[in-house]
């Protein structure tokens, strides 16, 4: 008796039915909301790598303009470079794994 009461009244009905609109039927619902909030969340750990990243390049960078030796260090790892009387061996691992695929 008393819930049906309180249902009676209109500014409750009003009030029940801006509830539901806000949470359930409006463009910013709640699901949307928590979707955003794990996004955001996402993007801020993506911003601290990419800034720690930055941070590595720039003190890298810093390091190949000032130290002569880091550059040389730096053009014989990546590029291959070698003086005139050097000659120069690449050495790769193989992995020597089996395959599924002769196993029957």
């Amino acid at each position: 008796m008393v819930i049906i009461k309180i249902f009676q009244n209109k500014y409750i009905i009003a009030l029940c039915a801006f509830i539901f609109l806000m949470l359930f039927i409006d463009h910013n619902d709640v699901f949307v909301q928590l979707h955003r909030h794990s996004q955001l969340k996402d993007l801020l750990a993506s911003k601290q790598y990419y800034e720690k990243q930055i941070e590595q390049t720039r003190k890298n960078l810093n390091d190949l303009q000032n130290n002569p030796a880091a550059l040389e260090k730096f053009a014989r790892e990546k590029y291959l470079m070698k003086k005139d009387n050097e000659d120069i061996f690449t050495i790769s691992l193989i992995n020597n794994q089996k395959s599924s695929a002769g196993k029957q």
